[in-house]
């Protein structure tokens, strides 16, 4: 059975590993700073304590005066999960760097959070809606959306 490692675990060497970059932990998740996403997350993969080589999902959610991003890790080898979370403030220009560079699966779920809530995911390769047409009119899981 895979067991989870809190926030509080990872706190102390994700903010050694990356300085600044823990906005705080907490049981369920360990808060990351936007900028610093990317940083994290090549530790979270090639830390051989961590080894979490595979990211199970990553999603969002709109706060309306924030959106969360939701990042779900699995450590095959260890057999241990986590979560990484990260706040964009505002409603527009959001951006967050992108982790495909860590893990390709971060692909297709990039595109399908800039599709659906307008969040950009910079340094992706290949940033553009996947599932409604180009030129569409706005992000339509946002609450804001008038349709």
């Amino acid at each position: 059975m895979t067991t989870s490692i809190t926030g509080y675990e990872l706190k102390d060497l994700i903010d050694a590993a990356v300085p600044g970059s823990v906005d705080h932990a907490e049981e369920a998740a360990l808060w990351i700073k936007a900028s610093k996403i990317l940083d994290v997350c090549k530790v979270m993969k090639a830390n051989s304590e961590l080894d979490f080589s595979f990211l199970t999902a990553i999603t969002a959610v709109d706060y309306v005066e924030y959106f969360e991003l939701i990042y779900h890790l699995t450590s095959m080898r260890r057999n241990k999960s986590t979560v990484l979370k990260s706040k964009c403030s505002g409603r527009s220009n959001l951006k967050i760097p992108s982790v495909v560079s860590v893990w390709q699966s971060a692909d297709l779920q990039e595109r399908e959070i800039w599709d659906l809530m307008g969040i950009e995911f910079e340094g992706h390769p290949n940033m553009k809606r996947i599932l409604l047409w180009e030129g569409f009119d706005g992000h339509p899981l946002r609450k804001d959306y008038i349709g």
